[in-house]
């Protein structure tokens, strides 16, 4: 079970919702000004004139270190920015503790590379999600919002092509750090280890937590047509992180999916396989349910694992 200790006030379970405003409040902030630092930085750093960062953003210009720069403003303005926000509202406004020598005690080693086939499994399974969501059709009525979503859609791809277009081995190690890491660590330490343990103390049940937290963590990347492979790998993270106490498995989990998909872009690109981020489709049914008969099967001995030690955890406790 999750670990997020604190008495504070603000805490309490009928103070639900001032909790969630503040923590609200505090990430928007957070991200603006992370953001901010990173555009004020980047000429800088970069020696790219502060006037043509937004249009080198969307895409419009072109610099030899563009996708540094804008890898720079990903790491800082996003996977740090999840962190220091989730720290700031754990620590500073709920004094509250996550315990991490307990966490890091529940870790084996075996079942950190139990993680390795069951997220195999998953991905495999999950690849015929993304196909079904990526071709949603809307009824007539809502033609206006496909229209909102297919834009919305076409630009998180553009900006992920680029992102991933690296030019060099350099830019490569970037893309890892930033996408595969820095977003497994802050994104993790926000949405799992302090937005879940919080709903689940308010609604009082693990599973409308994880799953809740899981809708948020899919939610804020604005994107419907990746939206329910991501809330399911978010609920994937969630029950990682309930049945074993430790926040260690899902983010590690995390940075293992990432990353690995940023390795097959890049391979792809050195013409080493044949892996296409754009396109989902061509996953056979019985490829899907053999990837769903090794995550059913590797989730299991997970859980059965990690039960003793599930059972000592601790919820969010408050007054």
């Amino acid at each position: 079970m999750e670990i997020y200790k604190t008495q504070s006030q603000i805490a309490a379970k009928h103070n639900w919702l001032l909790s969630l405003v503040v923590l609200v409040l505090i990430t928007f902030g957070v991200l603006a000004l992370t953001q901010g630092i990173a555009l004020v930085i980047i000429p800088f750093l970069f020696n790219i004139p502060f006037e043509d960062i937004l249009p080198l953003f969307a895409g419009e210009l072109d610099y030899s270190n563009g996708r540094m720069a804008v890898l720079f403003l990903q790491g800082l303005g996003g996977g740090l920015a999840f962190f220091l926000a989730g720290w700031i509202f754990s620590y500073v406004v709920e004094k509250a503790s996550l315990e991490w020598e307990q966490q890091f005690a529940r870790v084996k080693f075996s079942y950190l590379l139990l993680l390795v086939p069951l997220l195999f499994g998953f991905m495999l399974f999950d690849a015929k999600v993304i196909e079904w969501n990526m071709n949603v059709e809307f009824p007539a009525f809502m033609s206006g919002f496909e229209e909102f979503a297919r834009q919305m859609e076409d630009q998180a791809m553009q900006m992920t092509k680029f992102l991933t277009d690296f030019q060099s081995f350099g830019e490569f190690l970037a893309g890892v750090l930033v996408i595969g890491v820095l977003a497994g660590i802050g994104e993790e330490y926000f949405f799992r280890g302090v937005l879940q343990p919080k709903l689940h103390r308010y609604f009082g049940n693990a599973h409308v937590g994880v799953w809740l937290a899981a809708f948020v963590f899919s939610a804020i990347h604005f994107q419907f047509y990746g939206f329910f492979p991501r809330l399911l790998l978010g609920a994937l993270f969630g029950y990682l992180y309930l049945y074993s106490g430790s926040l260690v498995y899902p983010i590690v989990g995390h940075v293992l999916n990432n990353t690995f998909t940023i390795v097959m872009v890049y391979l792809s690109k050195l013409g080493m396989v044949d892996f296409n981020i754009e396109d989902p489709e061509g996953v056979d049914w019985y490829t899907v349910v053999i990837g769903a008969l090794v995550f059913v099967v590797c989730m299991r001995l997970f859980i059965q694992q990690n039960r003793n030690n599930s059972t000592h955890g601790e919820m969010a406790e408050g007054i």
